[in-house]
């Protein structure tokens, strides 16, 4: 009959240790890594961002796309399916609120998503040189750049240095939401998604896509207090 030692308590925590390894590991596998399959067009892009912002939203993010084997994936090239142009607000990142990982989303952000020509130059990169299919004007509640324009339009006065020029930028989106009922500042943050996403219209690069097929422009605004993003109508 085999002789049986005790378990010294280095040897059941050394045992311990490569038995999490093992199942770390195992858990790991590449069998059991979901690969999603590449979206075949805007809509398809769309359903995947909005899926993304449901399980955030429930608080059920999956941390999809963020593994190691997809840090090596994606260092080859990129291949983004959805472009977000969005506001800097730190409270509206948009890998997180649609529950994105690596190389899955093409990003550009300015305060009240005021655009420039380095803005509109990156926005036409993605469409031209990226093929991405959806581009998302994203607003968000509570704009911190929109209400300082509403206070500079309602008093009449200029901001500070350059941030007046950010001012200037959404100043024409206060003036249509001035003739508009309920709650000027957020109806002033629907109004300037709205202006935005006809002024990208009205560039060559994008208006040629969107006459093609292969491009769809999009606005929505995000609500801070229930982590929803709204698709405009």
């Amino acid at each position: 009959m085999a002789q049986l030692y005790p378990l010294s308590r280095r040897d059941f925590l050394k045992a311990s240790g490569l038995t999490a390894v093992s199942m770390a590991l195992a858990a790991c596998t590449p069998a059991q890594i979901n690969v999603e399959a590449p979206v075949a067009n805007a809509d398809e892009a769309l359903q995947r961002l909005l899926e993304g912002n449901q399980r955030f939203a429930a608080n059920k993010s999956i941390d999809l796309n963020e593994s190691q084997s997809r840090r090596v994936e994606t260092a080859k090239g990129q291949n983004p399916f959805a472009t977000i142009f969005s506001c800097v607000d730190s409270r509206v990142p948009p890998e997180l609120i649609f529950d994105r990982g690596l190389g899955d989303l093409f990003v550009i952000r300015t305060a009240g998503q005021v655009i420039d020509h380095a803005v509109l130059g990156s926005l036409e990169f993605g469409v031209a040189e990226l093929k991405i299919p959806l581009l998302m004007v994203l607003g968000h509640e509570k704009c911190g750049a929109v209400k300082a324009t509403v206070e500079a339009v309602e008093n009449n006065a200029t901001a500070e240095a350059e941030i007046n020029w950010l001012v200037d930028g959404i100043r024409p989106a206060v003036e249509v939401a001035k003739s508009w009922p309920g709650d000027l500042l957020d109806n002033a943050v629907k109004a300037n998604v709205a202006l935005t996403v006809e002024h990208l219209k009205r560039s060559s690069i994008l208006s040629e896509a969107l006459e093609k097929g292969v491009l769809k422009i999009v606005g929505a605004r995000y609500d801070l207090d229930t982590g929803i993003v709204e698709v405009a109508a």
